[in-house]
């Protein structure tokens, strides 16, 4: 169930990169090397890409190539969160469907379902919208009640699961919230969660696992920055901290 993050920052890499002729993708490289036995997806956040501008993206390039050719069966879920009218949504779809040849997009569904159909009907090829996320500002739009009784994020999961199956779309919902797991579930029973928070966030595996998982698994468990940096520069860090994770996901999986 394991998705690793990757979310490089050149200043919190161990200092052994830094004379590489590209320390983030070095790095990345190696925490990659160490965590593919112990986790089924990664998930690179497009954030710590752009930022770098042309020479960001150059290497959110080099990294798609290098998962595609040492690990093709891991899913690639590209962290963007992109959300606009149609002919942009079409370009976003080619962009990382086609162009980097990712498995997966995050995407923001406030602007309406129209924003969505460009990413779908696309075989092998996953929408994961926002459903419930963990920052505090979910409260501003997330949580407000409807006329009808329900939560914004309910009437949006809900519509979604209504127009999109369970083969094309994924929902994100934040591990921190582990008490409204269980109805989301209920809501939405056949699809995938993904499901940020877990580790240096605070959210638990066990919370997660008994809330939501489902016969098939149902999940995929994001950690990020306690895999990336667990606070040793010793071989293999990454590898125990990953390691760590998925024997905590390995019983409900087995069950």
């Amino acid at each position: 169930m394991l998705c690793v993050g990757l979310d490089p920052k050149m200043d919190s890499i161990p200092a052994v990169y830094l004379n590489e002729e590209d320390p983030q993708l070095a790095f990345l490289k190696q925490v990659i090397s160490e965590t593919a036995d112990h986790c089924v997806a990664y998930k690179p956040n497009l954030a710590f890409f752009e930022s770098d501008g042309v020479e960001g993206m150059r290497r959110f390039a080099q990294l798609m190539d290098h998962l595609k050719a040492s690990h093709p069966d891991h899913l690639i879920i590209a962290d963007a969160k992109r959300g606009d009218i149609g002919h942009t949504a079409e370009r976003y779809a080619k962009a990382y469907f086609d162009t980097f040849s990712c498995d997966a997009l995050t995407l923001s569904p406030y602007m309406g379902m129209d924003t969505l159909e460009p990413f779908s009907g696309r075989e092998g090829k996953w929408m994961v919208v926002l459903g419930l996320t963990s920052n505090p500002g979910s409260e501003d739009l997330e949580l407000l009640e409807l006329k009808s009784g329900k939560r914004l994020y309910e009437e949006a999961m809900d519509r979604m699961a209504q127009r999109f199956g369970p083969d094309e779309l994924m929902f994100v919902v934040g591990a921190t919230r582990p008490e409204m797991l269980a109805s989301i579930r209920q809501r939405c029973p056949e699809h995938f969660f993904l499901v940020p928070g877990v580790g240096a966030q605070g959210g638990s595996v066990d919370e997660v696992c008994k809330n939501a998982a489902t016969a098939e698994g149902g999940l995929l468990i994001n950690a990020s920055r306690s895999i990336l940096y667990p606070g040793s520069d010793a071989a293999g860090s990454h590898r125990a901290a990953a390691a760590h994770l998925q024997q905590q996901m390995a019983p409900y999986i087995n069950s």
